[in-house]
Formats: C-alpha cells, sequence, structure tokens
C-alpha cells in the first residue's frame, strides 16, 4: 500500500462520525466475503447458529441472508472503529480500492463524504465537502458546503465524473481556493 501523499493546504479530516456509516459498510463486506468463501454445507449450520442465538421476543429474522451477514461479521477479528479510522486516514486509495471493488457503495442516495476543504468566501470561511458516488459505471461527485451558521448549506450540481475515487478526490484537492470559491458562490441561493 503507498502512503497518502502530503495534503494540500486548507485540507480536513472528514468528521469521524460521518465515517460511521462506512465503517459498517466495511464491517458487512467483509462478512459477505466470508459467507462466499464458506463451502454450501456450512451455511445452515451457520444460519441455525443465527436462529439460536436470537430471543423468542426477537422473532424471525427479516431477511436470512442478512441476519447470517450480521452475525459473521461478529465472528470475524475486524477491526474496531478507531484503528479502522486511523487506517483511513493512513491509507485512503486502499479503501477506497476496496470500495470500488465492492458491489455495496456509497449511491446517489447516500453519498460518501470523501474528503473535505476551508474555503474562504467573503471573509467568511465555509467547510467544502466533497461527496462522492457510483452510478451508470462511474464515481460521480458534488460538493456540499456548510457556512458557520448551522443553517448555511448548500451544494453544486454534480460536477465531477470520474473512473476511480481516487481520482475525484485527486480532483477535489487540486482546486485552487478561487475555484472552490467560485463553486461557493455559484451554489448560494
Amino acid at each position: 500500500m503507498t502512503q497518502r501523499p502530503e495534503a494540500q493546504s486548507g485540507e480536513i479530516a472528514v468528521d469521524r462520525e460521518a465515517l460511521r456509516p462506512m465503517y459498517e459498510a466495511y464491517r458487512r463486506r467483509q462478512a459477505r466475503r466470508l459467507v462466499s468463501m464458506l463451502p454450501r454445507e456450512s451455511i445452515r449450520p451457520l444460519y441455525r447458529a443465527v436462529l439460536d442465538a436470537r430471543s423468542v421476543d426477537d422473532g424471525a429474522p427479516g431477511d436470512p441472508l442478512e441476519a447470517l451477514v450480521a452475525h459473521c461479521a461478529t465472528l470475524l477479528p475486524l477491526p474496531p472503529f478507531p484503528v479502522w479510522a486511523a487506517d483511513l486516514a493512513r491509507f485512503p486509495d486502499a479503501h477506497l480500492r476496496d470500495l470500488d471493488d465492492s458491489a455495496e457503495g456509497p449511491s446517489p442516495a447516500e453519498p460518501l463524504a470523501l474528503a473535505a476543504r476551508m474555503v474562504d468566501c467573503g471573509g467568511v470561511t465555509w467547510t467544502a465537502r466533497l461527496h462522492v458516488f457510483r452510478a451508470d459505471g462511474a464515481w460521480r461527485g458534488f460538493i456540499a458546503f456548510e457556512g458557520p451558521s448551522l443553517g448555511d448549506t448548500c451544494r453544486t450540481a454534480v460536477v465531477f465524473r470520474e473512473s476511480t475515487p481516487e481520482e475525484l478526490r485527486a480532483r477535489f484537492l487540486a482546486f485552487e481556493a478561487v475555484a472552490l470559491g467560485a463553486f461557493l458562490r455559484s451554489s448560494l441561493p
């Protein structure tokens, strides 16, 4: 794995709580991979263990496969959230490749905040976050802006299209502050 190149000036870390959905998706991907590697005759006893672990009040699980995947995620020695988040910060490209190879990933309804930078507009500091998702065989993205007040939010239309999430992040980080300011001004109501 290669380490992340030096961050550009103005780049900030993505909020750790915003990473929770990405971490849970990582856990599901790893559990699905385990299920896909198991011999067919091992699935039924494993699912029986899922049913046995449920209390009578829980009733039958809604989706048997998802119940099996959730159970397998508890069996795997996966890193806890703080360790995973530190690894993501250190080797983001490896995590992005894992997302790129996955059938599960950010969608237009639930995009992933991939990178963030500070931008100054008229003496006011805003946070610009790159949100990405996969659609129609490509990675796409838009920039969401958060101002100093709680209600100060706006976003661009989908303005990025690349073949990998790494390319999206690189393009976003390569923008000069003037370009980000122009995106912000064009997004303000």
